[in-house]
């Protein structure tokens, strides 16, 4: 049945009247602006932007042209502190494109800026090569580390990452070297869309081209050498592409453990015993809004699971170099906890219990008979599950082969209940 509503209809609120206009600008400056994007930087009481940008709309602004202070508000609050004049904030192409605009409309509610976006230069190096933007992994290496280019380094992949200055381009070649795509086909274009324009091509391993424009794009066609080093897709990764001591969790095992951890959007793992950084590293490699807490009490593995994380391109996995439970104090609460080390000394697994956000996932594994008890007597206290997980390799035995093996591991995973705290 169909029926009519009969209730009170809502009072529609005033929306505040816009304040703030983002203006993106290429490098061709004003006349590659819309009218109206002009008009709002003529509008303007204040024009913020980079001293470049100020050049480029300096005959278009009337108010006080003010530059980023440095080091760059990130706070953002010589803006915020105007709302309600009529303010414009000057922007590389599009603005939500690892641009300003993603750090303003933070700290702006959206009904209170217009926003003018111009071809970003990642649009404008695709347009100038012919390629699919969907097709096309777009990644910022600015001001980041370039490793994180490494995850997509796929044979036939295509890449377009943006740079921080001229010197980016030639250590992008080099990783790409060293990595085993040295033959790929390298474009480096410069200066897209102004008059400096210049779009030069080679191979990885070919590069050296001089007098880079400190504002340019690399763009690669990924061709894979016999020695590439490809991470997989998959969870799981081949033992040999870390660098590791032997205690590490081994890749079937790990496959099961990370299908156990179930990562989710925007999650934080903490990885209590973390050795090479494995489980961090390939929790991460999940997606790129994931996060990693590596918790390591030796040094020496500690800085390992540091190069392991470069390696595999997410350096942004944070090893803390600290004995479980006590390195748990005053780190951020975490969604998700693995414990594959040290989780039979004492406090270990009540303390992670009580650091776990309620509805978060804790996955243990036990290859000791003394961490196998804890775990069915957790188990049998607040519910999970429990398998037994073992893998026989082949290997030799004299002239011929044998299953040779592993030790088990039993591996409980429990869901906190949402009403714990």
């Amino acid at each position: 049945m169909v029926r009519e509503y009969a209730g009170t209809p809502a009072t529609a609120s005033k929306k505040p009247a816009p304040w703030l206009s983002i203006v993106g600008i290429g490098e061709d400056g004003l006349a590659g602006l819309a009218e109206n994007a002009r008009r709002a930087i003529e509008a303007a009481e204040v024009v913020f932007g980079g001293k470049r940008h100020l050049e480029l709309a300096c005959d278009a602004i009337t108010g006080e042209a003010r530059p980023w202070s440095v080091p760059f508000d990130v706070g953002m609050t010589e803006v915020v502190a105007l709302s309600g004049r009529n303010v414009c904030v000057l922007a590389s192409g599009d603005p939500f494109f690892h641009g300003v605009g993603v750090t303003l409309l933070r700290l702006v509610d959206p009904v209170e800026v217009i926003t003018y976006p111009a071809p970003s230069s990642i649009s404008l190096a695709a347009s100038r090569l012919g390629w699919a933007l969907q097709d096309t992994a777009c990644i910022s290496l600015h001001g980041r580390s370039i490793d994180l280019i490494r995850p997509h380094l796929h044979a036939g992949a295509k890449i377009i990452a943006l740079t921080s200055d001229a010197s980016a381009p030639a250590l992008i070649a080099t990783l790409l070297k060293e990595a085993g795509f040295g033959t790929s086909i390298f474009h480096l274009l410069e200066a897209l869309g102004g008059t400096r324009e210049n779009t030069r091509t080679t191979t990885a391993q070919d590069f050296a081209f001089a007098d880079v424009d400190p504002l340019n794009v690399v763009a690669i066609e990924v061709v894979a050498d016999e020695s590439a080093r490809i991470i997989s897709f998959a969870s799981g990764l081949d033992d040999a592409l870390f660098e590791h001591d032997g205690q590490m969790t081994k890749r079937e095992i790990r496959a099961v453990t990370l299908s156990s951890l179930a990562p989710r959007h925007g999650e934080l793992l903490w990885d209590i015993g973390a050795g090479s950084g494995s489980i961090g590293i390939e929790w991460m490699l999940s997606h790129p809004s994931l996060r990693a807490i590596g918790i390591e009490q030796n040094t020496e593995r500690a800085e390992r699971a540091m190069r392991n994380a470069e390696a595999f391109g997410v350096p942004g996995l944070d090893v803390v170099i600290g004995t479980a439970p006590d390195a748990f104090e005053g780190l951020p609460t975490p969604d998700a906890i693995f414990i594959g080390g040290g989780g039979s000394e004492a406090g270990v697994l009540e303390g992670a219990i009580s650091a776990l956000k309620p509805g978060g996932r804790l996955v243990a594994n036990a290859v000791t008979l003394e961490m196998e008890a804890m775990l069915l007597s957790a188990q049998s206290r607040l519910g999970g599950s429990l398998i037994r997980l073992e893998v026989a390799r082949a290997s030799p035995v004299g002239q011929m082969q044998g299953w040779r093996a592993a030790m088990p591991v039993t591996q409980w995973a429990w869901v906190k209940p949402k009403d714990v705290p």
